[in-house]
């Protein structure tokens, strides 16, 4: 499941009326999160894992399928560092336009958590991050 946050809906409303032209970031950053349950997804509020190599990964407009189909997916496999510390278990991805700090554009749950230790290196495969807007 994913949600558009509060954030990126507004942003979208405001271009689509002719209110306020909406950039797009040129870089899109994926987050991983330990938490993103309260108290609102849509907020934007959600854990992001620190420390132990940790770092979001960057994905540009090249990287992503296009929209043909109803969805996006990526189109390569989106690869962390190998983490030099347990970072928890991720339970979201989060789509952020900067690489640190920044507003987050989507959340999505991982289809089953992933628990990261010392020594994993986490990988989403290409195909595998689908974004899609209902």
């Amino acid at each position: 499941m994913s949600a558009a946050t509060n954030y990126l809906e507004l942003k979208i409303l405001d271009d689509l009326v002719g209110n306020t032209a909406y950039t797009p970031p040129a870089t899109i950053y994926v987050a991983l999160a330990t938490d993103a349950t309260t108290p609102d997804v849509e907020a934007g509020t959600f854990t992001e894992c620190t420390g132990g190599a940790y770092t979001r990964q960057g994905i540009t407009g090249t990287d992503w399928s296009a929209a043909a189909s109803g969805s996006v997916s990526t189109s390569s496999n989106i690869e962390w560092t190998t983490a030099t510390n347990n970072w928890g278990t991720i339970t979201h991805v989060v789509l952020m336009d900067a690489a640190s700090g920044g507003n987050a554009l989507i959340i999505q749950a991982l289809a089953s958590n992933k628990t990261v230790e010392t020594g994993d290196t986490f990988v989403i495969n290409s195909t595998n991050l689908q974004i899609s807007l209902d």
